[in-house]
């Protein structure tokens, strides 16, 4: 397992270092100047050639890049044009909020995604099983800011449970973690679905049922674990995709994370901020990765890594 786990993190810094080119890359190609987005339409071209040298625009692409990299390995992910404060400072206020978000998201998909694709196949071909694949379409064929909306009106304007926008407690993000579960739990549920479908034609299966083991016990301690396997990778995958794209939900609730400080940098054309949030995000994508990977053999004993 050690083993593993060194190549993998070996693996992992070439895979940062081929994320670090296309960042840079990428964020170079956005159209404006920097230069003119700080000093405003009116400047002059003498300050704007002067505030261009100051930050370094005047510099080669290659050479610019080499000062980012050099950045990066000593854990400096840069400092904003426009506030001054340092991305980790802007990261670190910001990503407690996304990351809450993120695990009540996938909470409450992997509990809905798991028990009703599981019902699903359990019930196949009946009408239990059509209405959970057509609540799974729905979920996931739903525009996110449409859902946003729909629940806003529902349970922050009719009903007045929850605060319509902004962060103000844990329970202030419910709205925004079912808008972006439901997407999520439909998924699940196909691939529970699927999954489950093949072991339940397994011989170990037939063999259980035979022995008199309960409709329970033969799904959820037989059947289960040994089609969650699937569905785990892809609960890892969604987990890092949703702190990476929340954008629109946290627009629509105007909260202050990730998304929100995204939107307001590539707006800006911050270079620095939109460089250091993006190799964040793909730092945080590639450690759930490996973190995925790991608990495989917690879930399955016959899977070994060397």
């Amino acid at each position: 397992m050690r083993r593993y786990v060194v190549k993998r993190l070996i693996s992992l810094l070439g895979t940062l270092l081929g994320v670090s080119v296309l960042i840079f890359l990428m964020v170079h190609l956005i159209p404006g100047d920097p230069a003119t987005q700080i000093l405003g339409q009116f400047a002059t071209p003498e300050a704007i050639s002067q505030m261009r040298t100051a930050l370094g625009l005047d510099q080669p692409l290659w050479q610019q890049y080499v000062g980012f990299l050099g950045r990066l390995l000593t854990g400096d992910l840069g400092t904003s044009l426009f506030t001054g404060e340092s991305v980790w400072e802007q990261i670190v206020t910001r990503f407690p909020i996304t990351l809450q978000l993120a695990i009540f998201s996938v909470l409450i998909a992997a509990i809905f995604g798991i028990l009703l694709g599981t019902i699903a196949a359990v019930k196949q071909n009946t009408l239990v099983d059509r209405f959970v694949v057509l609540l799974s379409l729905v979920g996931i064929s739903a525009p996110g800011f449409w859902i946003a909306l729909f629940l806003i009106w529902i349970f922050a304007y009719k009903l007045a449970l929850f605060p319509i926008s902004g962060y103000e407690g844990v329970h202030s993000l419910l709205l925004p973690a079912i808008t972006l579960g439901m997407a999520e739990a439909g998924m699940i549920a196909r691939m529970t679905r699927a999954s489950m479908l093949e072991v339940i034609k397994q011989d170990y299966m037939r063999t259980a049922e035979a022995k008199g083991a309960s409709l329970v016990s033969l799904i959820f301690s037989h059947g289960l674990p040994n089609a969650i396997i699937p569905v785990v990778t892809m609960i890892g995958l969604q987990f890092g995709s949703l702190m990476a794209g929340a954008v629109v939900v946290e627009t629509v609730f105007s909260l202050q994370g990730i998304g929100s400080l995204a939107i307001e940098a590539i707006s800006k054309r911050d270079m620095p901020t939109v460089q250091g949030m993006v190799f964040f995000m793909a730092l945080i994508f590639a450690l759930t990765n490996l973190i995925v990977d790991l608990i495989y053999s917690r879930i399955d004993p016959r899977i070994h890594f060397d």
